[in-house]
């Protein structure tokens, strides 16, 4: 059988979308829940009888969904089995026409062009935890173009994953991220680098806390580059998730006092009075590029 692109992004999409678990979705298709998870993980791909299955299984929540629509981009499965509609959150091709991220495709148009190659990429985070402050977090994650032009962002860390799109306006980052356990947006604010190459990278987390009371808390955060994607949808997917189970370590990674430094702050009087305010973000500090000659700035 001709084998499905990207089908493990597609099968993750349609899981969520229909809100089935990897063990029940093994439960209907008659298979092993860790054959699921390897599917998901994209480390085995299903032959024709499970693929149909599949499809089965799925039309009782996407009824116009036939065999021949997983050989469909992601974008144009979405459309088909009306994901976007169903989970709220639009696609690139929504937002480039009349979505509600309309306006900021469109003003970060010229920056997409221009500068979504200086971060493509898979990346690292390094962050506080509003539940353990002490304690620094890691996601593992990429940030790459899409055929219709967007940025994609996928992030996965702590057991969580996050999907969502990157927009660079004026010398800044906006990244928005849906975090699909809590059910609310994540928004990530990154001082970006004026060179060809992101190495690493500087900025803040808006989100609300997995607490009783969901606390809005706004938090530092250090992104630093793990390597270069490959180009193949599927092996990028794969690589990403290797690396986050491995905890891989950056390229070019950051000094730790320098990092801790940022993200850990004495937000007191005394460091009001010199000027230390929290989350005041100091232009240049950890956001840096390069060039392929190695100039760093």
């Amino acid at each position: 059988m001709q084998r499905v692109d990207a089908f493990s992004e597609k099968l993750d999409l349609l899981l969520k979308a229909s809100s089935l678990s990897r063990v029940a979705l093994a439960q209907r298709v008659g298979v092993d829940k860790s054959l699921v998870g390897r599917w998901v993980k994209g480390t085995v791909h299903p032959g024709e009888h499970n693929l149909a299955r599949l499809t089965a299984v799925f039309q009782d929540n996407f009824p116009d969904l036939t065999l021949a629509d997983w050989y469909q981009d992601l974008a144009g499965l979405a459309a088909k089995a009306g994901v976007a509609m169903r989970a709220g959150i639009p696609t690139g091709p929504e937002m480039r026409a009349e979505g509600p991220f309309a306006s900021i495709v469109e003003a970060s148009g010229s920056d997409l062009a221009a500068r979504a190659p200086a971060y493509e990429g898979f990346w690292r985070t390094t962050r506080p935890s509003v539940l353990m402050p002490d304690q620094p977090f890691h996601d593992y994650g990429l940030f790459r173009r899409t055929a219709d032009g967007m940025m994609e962002v996928i992030m996965e860390g702590a057991g969580l994953s996050f999907t969502g799109w990157m927009f660079p306006m004026s010398g800044n980052l906006y990244v928005f991220l849906f975090d699909p356990v809590g059910r609310t947006p994540l928004i990530v604010v990154l001082k970006g680098v004026p060179l060809p190459r992101a190495e690493s990278m500087e900025g803040l987390l808006l989100l609300s806390a997995l607490d009783a009371n969901r606390t809005p808390a706004a938090l530092p955060i250090v992104l630093e580059r793990l390597g270069d994607l490959s180009g193949d949808r599927e092996a990028d997917n794969a690589t990403m998730k290797r690396m986050a189970e491995e905890e891989a370590k950056p390229v070019d990674p950051i000094d730790d006092d320098k990092r801790r430094a940022f993200l850990y702050r004495d937000v007191g009087p005394e460091a009001q009075k010199a000027g230390k305010q929290l989350f005041m973000i100091a232009p240049g500090t950890l956001s840096r590029g390069s060039t392929k000659a190695g100039l760093m700035g």
